[in-house]
């Protein structure tokens, strides 16, 4: 059983892992092993706040639209925190970062996040 029940969650975190992984050993051929670690880490930051809030979100079990936007902002403040967190924890403890390549590659990650607004549920939409 899947933690993530949402379709466009779960394409969206594979498609955020696949760019994470190609941006990383992208920039490490192109600069180095520390540029590639740190877009490895800038994308993997994204992907872990991602995930959690789709588990949050997939944990909701409301059926008002009252509860299921706590649940939203709920999850959406877990990933804001995580977020920051992590940023911290980065350039607190990984004194070779290559900061361009982080920032970057969190930034693209971010960005295929909107993604999920853009693939159809299917599970609830199909007509019979």
């Amino acid at each position: 059983m899947s933690w993530i029940k949402n379709r466009p969650l779960k394409i969206v975190l594979r498609i955020q892992l696949l760019v994470t992984l190609i941006a990383a050993s992208v920039f490490w051929i192109m600069t180095d092993l520390h540029g590639g670690i740190s877009a490895l880490l800038g994308g993997l930051i994204s992907v872990i706040t991602t995930a959690a809030y789709a588990v949050m979100v997939s944990q909701h079990s409301g059926f008002t639209a009252g509860a299921a936007l706590r649940t939203a902002l709920r999850a959406e403040a877990v990933k804001i925190i995580l977020t920051i967190g992590f940023l911290w924890v980065v350039f607190k403890c990984y004194e070779s970062v290559n900061a361009f390549v982080f920032i970057g590659t969190f930034i693209l990650i971010v960005l295929i996040y909107s993604l999920a607004l853009l693939i159809a549920d299917d599970t609830k939409s199909k007509i019979r």
